[in-house]
C-alpha cells in the first residue's frame, strides 16, 4: 500500500485542509500521514473560531518521528497546504528533502494555499513570497487557483491564452505537472466551472456545471484527489478527468442538502466511481 505524507492544517468541525484531503486519499487506497499545521475548531470561513498554529519545531518533531519508524521509503509523495506560518515552510521543505533521500522516485505536491479572487490573501505575511521563491519551484507538481496563478506570475489571467501563457510561466520555475483548480474567464462559459492541467506534454481543460454554491475546501479536496489519480495512473489528462468529476459529485451533494460544509462523508462512493463524467479536451 502506498503512502502519502500530508502537511496541512486541521479543524475539528468540517472539511478544510487535511480534514478535507485526508479521507478522499484513503478512499482511493492510499495510507496517510497526516501532520498539522494549525489545529482549529472550524475553518476561519466562519468569522470566528478557536485554536492555535503550531510551532515549526513541533511539525519538524513530528516528521522526525515518522522518519524514525524507518517507513519514508514507502512514501509515494509529500503534500502540502495551507501553512498558517511562513516559518512552517521551511519544515515541509526539510519533510520532502528527507523524503526524496529515502525515496528518489517521490514526489511532491505543493498546494499553494494563499488567497482567492473573492477574498484577495487570507495568510500570514511571509507565505505568498515563500510559496513563489522556495516551494513552487521545489515541487513536482503544483495546485494553485485562478487568484494564486496570478499572484505567481504576476499576470491577470480573464482569457483562455492568458491562462495557458501563466500555467506555462508557473511550468518554467520549475514544476513539472500543474492543476489550475478553478479558471473563470471573459471568453470562457458563463454557467460552467472550469479545470486545466497541464505537463511538458500537454494542457487539458475540463468544463463542470457551475452550482449556486460558496463552500471552502474544495480546492484542498480536489489537489488530492489530483495528486491520488496521478500516483495511479501517472497521466495528467486522466487524473483531471478523474478529480473533476468526484469533486462535482461533491459539490452536487452539498448544494443539494445545502450544506455549509463540503459533502465528503455522503458523496463517498462518488470519490471512487463518479457516475457522472466531463469530457477533457486538449487545449495545447
Amino acid at each position: 500500500m502506498r503512502s502519502i505524507l500530508s502537511i496541512q492544517s486541521w479543524v475539528s468541525y468540517g472539511h478544510v485542509g487535511n480534514a478535507a484531503a485526508v479521507f478522499p486519499l484513503q478512499r482511493l487506497g492510499f495510507e496517510v500521514w497526516a501532520v498539522n499545521t494549525v489545529q482549529f475548531s472550524n475553518h476561519p470561513g466562519y468569522g470566528q473560531w478557536r485554536g492555535r498554529v503550531l510551532e515549526a519545531a513541533a511539525v519538524v518533531e513530528l516528521i522526525q518521528g515518522i522518519g524514525e519508524r524507518g517507513v519514508l521509503p514507502d512514501c509515494s509523495a509529500v503534500l502540502s497546504g495551507y501553512m498558517g506560518d511562513a516559518a512552517l515552510g521551511e519544515a515541509i521543505l526539510g519533510a520532502v528533502d528527507a523524503v526524496k533521500a529515502a525515496n528518489p522516485r517521490a514526489l511532491y505536491c505543493c498546494d499553494p494555499v494563499m488567497g482567492d479572487v473573492d477574498r484577495g490573501f487570507f495568510v500570514r505575511p511571509g507565505i505568498p513570497e515563500f510559496f513563489r521563491d522556495r516551494a513552487v519551484p521545489a515541487a513536482d507538481i503544483v495546485t494553485p487557483n485562478q487568484f494564486e496563478l496570478e499572484y505567481l506570475t504576476g499576470r491577470p489571467i480573464d482569457s483562455l491564452a492568458g491562462a495557458l501563457d501563466a500555467v506555462a510561466a508557473v511550468l518554467a520555475m520549475g514544476p513539472r505537472r500543474l492543476l489550475l483548480t478553478s479558471l473563470r474567464r471573459a471568453d470562457g462559459p458563463t454557467d460552467a466551472i472550469e479545470m486545466l492541467a497541464a505537463d511538458e506534454t500537454g494542457t487539458w481543460l475540463v468544463s463542470t456545471p457551475l452550482l449556486p454554491i460558496s463552500v471552502n475546501g474544495a480546492g484542498d479536496a480536489v489537489a488530492a484527489l489530483f495528486l491520488a489519480h496521478l500516483l495511479k495512473t501517472d497521466d495528467t489528462a486522466t487524473a483531471l478527468a478523474e478529480a473533476a468529476a468526484a469533486i462535482h459529485a461533491v459539490l452536487a451533494e452539498t448544494n443539494a442538502r445545502q450544506a455549509r460544509e463540503i459533502q465528503l462523508i455522503a458523496a463517498q462512493d462518488e470519490l471512487v466511481a463518479p457516475k457522472r463524467r466531463f469530457d477533457v479536451r486538449r487545449v495545447r
